[in-house]
């Protein structure tokens, strides 16, 4: 939606497209190209054999950038999608104008949390239980995906109570339950786990180590039961640009659909200040 400055927003787990759909037109009567994309076999993407890894699924990302006629974008990334526009705000520089990451720590800084926090290794549980062959992908789909609409409740923050509503429920269950969604989702947390000890998860987390060159604005929910609070902070030892930390009181996980003007204002305000803050 809109013309202007692209702006490129990357959803998270368990989730797709829609979940921007308040910011989509937000952005563009702020006068940017708002572009919500599908993560490779989620939504309308296709589903691959293979390439769930971060550096390929970054690739996509910047590749679309690519596609849509642009010399560069500002990553938006929620969850799944924020350590993957950290991922490409590493990998690929000169493609990313700004990044905006919610809900999730640097890859590195996650890495470490849920190695040696044990309060954040029992929040993510969930990616601990995924490392199951099959059992996860019927769980998912189970009784029309129940379970996704289990994980947003339980996910999102108490003090919104309109967020979730059983139609917003009902559209995430419905899109998990696309015949190889369920396995597809599941397997980005699978290779950050698996390759823990394996050179090709050695290599990324090394690689990581380059910071990040672009002003970076650091969304969290301060009541976000999934990604704890102090997993994500400390995420700006990451960035060698303007950092901008930013917690929204009482929210959860899903800070963008919670309180989704509250998001937009921020987010708005910090794409159009052209000398963002350290």
């Amino acid at each position: 939606m809109g013309d202007g400055p692209l702006v490129l927003l990357l959803h998270g787990f368990p989730q797709f497209w829609w979940t921007w759909r308040h910011q989509l037109p937000a952005l563009a009567e702020a006068g940017f190209r708002a572009v919500a994309m599908d993560l490779r076999g989620v939504g309308g993407s296709d589903r691959t054999p293979r390439g769930y890894d971060p550096a390929n699924l970054a690739l996509d990302i910047t590749g679309v950038i690519r596609s849509l006629g642009e010399p560069d974008a500002a990553l938006v990334g929620h969850d799944m999608g924020g350590y993957l526009a950290w991922t490409a705000a590493v990998m690929r520089p000169k493609l990313v104008r700004r990044l905006v990451v919610s809900s999730m720590p640097h890859p590195r800084r996650w890495r470490s949390s849920m190695l040696s926090d044990f309060a954040q290794s029992r929040a993510g549980s969930y990616i601990w239980g995924f490392q199951r062959p099959w059992v996860p992908e019927r769980q998912l789909v189970a009784d029309d995906a129940a379970l996704v609409a289990r994980l947003i409740s339980d996910w999102a923050g108490p003090g919104k109570a309109e967020f979730p509503d059983e139609a917003t429920l009902g559209v995430y269950r419905r899109a998990m339950a696309i015949p190889s969604t369920a396995h597809c989702s599941i397997e980005p947390y699978r290779w950050m786990v698996r390759s823990l000890a394996r050179p090709d998860g050695i290599q990324f987390n090394r690689r990581m180590k380059r910071p990040v060159r672009v002003p970076t604005l650091h969304l969290h929910g301060s009541l976000d039961p999934a990604v704890r609070t102090r997993s994500s902070a400390g995420s700006g030892e990451y960035v060698e640009a303007p950092y901008r930390w930013r917690l929204f009181d009482g929210l959860g996980h899903f800070p963008h659909e919670e309180d989704p003007a509250g998001f937009s204002a921020e987010l708005i305000n910090w794409l159009k200040d052209s000398e963002p803050d350290r």
